[in-house]
């Protein structure tokens, strides 16, 4: 995916106001219009020049986008980083009825998709009831084990008195159920938007996801973590005791285990009806022949095995 300059598109600073932005769209949208410009890339132009209006006209957009930095230059190869939207709370409204849907994935990837997913439905001519909002937060594994008691920090983008955008922090204190998986959302009620009365404001809608974990991955419920063993444990057979997120457990290791078997702890994934699985990874170590006790002890192997690592490996053919 290429980076997508939108200051540079519309030949602006990163400082500039709201009406700068506006005043060079026009002018630009003019300039590169396909039914008067002469331009040979007149309509690639105006569908780019609308793609960074889209984005800088809006101070979440563009708040967001900022988040990037301005390190990356246009049509750079580039990838959002991980949960780069993590604590950053959107309106629910989404892209309006109508609105140009012709733009580069990098405009995709970075605002589409789930943007007000949640938005409600129906006339706004009266604006009583909030906007509805959403932000994305990171928890840790163990929470969804055993439930928790959390603050967390978003970031709200607002529109500071110079008429540039600026981020606002806001802490709250959530529930997070036993249970809970990446992508599904926890609804705040009257934690959106302001409406016409305390009563009418919007809903909160957080989505979930896990914070890398150094030990366990995470697909749906099942979770997975690699498991150490010596040789000895592989070949032999052992009971070893394996950390969850909930705990250590005591599983066998069955004789003659390779390196990458994977072992089910049934039950030991997220909680849920069913509760997912746990799999543990076999990686064999090899002890390091760092004495000269331990030279002799793999040399002593070395004897006693009539053992080829690549008798099969090269097929048989000559």
């Amino acid at each position: 995916m290429k980076y997508r300059d939108y200051y540079e598109i519309l030949g602006l600073e990163r400082s500039a106001s709201p009406e700068d932005v506006k005043r060079s769209y026009r002018k630009l949208a003019r300039k590169y219009h396909p039914d008067v410009s002469k331009h040979d890339d007149a309509e690639d132009r105006f569908k780019e020049l609308g793609e960074a209006y889209e984005v800088l006209k809006d101070p979440e957009k563009r708040a967001a986008y900022d988040r990037m930095g301005d390190k990356w230059r246009d049509g750079q190869d580039f990838q959002p980083p991980p949960n780069w939207d993590e604590g950053f709370e959107f309106r629910g409204a989404g892209s309006q009825p109508g609105a140009q849907t012709d733009f580069h994935e990098f405009f995709e990837s970075m605002f589409g998709g789930a943007r007000g997913a949640h938005a409600r439905a129906g006339p706004k001519a009266f604006n009583v009831r909030g906007e509805d909002h959403h932000a994305k937060v990171l928890i840790d594994l163990e929470d969804a084990y055993r439930g928790a008691q959390r603050s967390i920090s978003l970031q709200v983008p607002v529109i500071d008195a110079q008429g540039h955008v600026a981020l606002e922090s806001r802490t709250l204190d959530i529930s997070i159920p036993k249970g809970i998986r990446a992508g599904q959302h926890l609804r705040l009620g009257g934690q959106g938007g302001a409406g016409a009365t305390p009563a009418d404001a919007g809903d909160l809608y957080l989505e979930i996801g896990f914070r890398e974990h150094p030990r366990f991955r995470v697909d749906g419920r099942d979770v997975s973590l690699e498991l150490p063993v010596a040789p000895w444990e592989a070949a032999l057979g052992a009971k070893i005791a394996v950390p969850t997120p909930d705990g250590m457990v005591e599983m066998t290791i069955p004789p003659g285990s390779a390196g990458g078997r994977r072992l089910r702890l049934r039950g030991k994934g997220i909680p849920a009806n069913p509760p997912g699985d746990l799999y543990v990874i076999l990686n064999i170590v090899l002890p390091p022949a760092d004495s000269e006790t331990a030279e002799a002890a793999y040399e002593s192997m070395q004897r006693a095995f009539n053992f080829d690592p690549r008798a099969h490996f090269y097929g048989g053919s000559s």
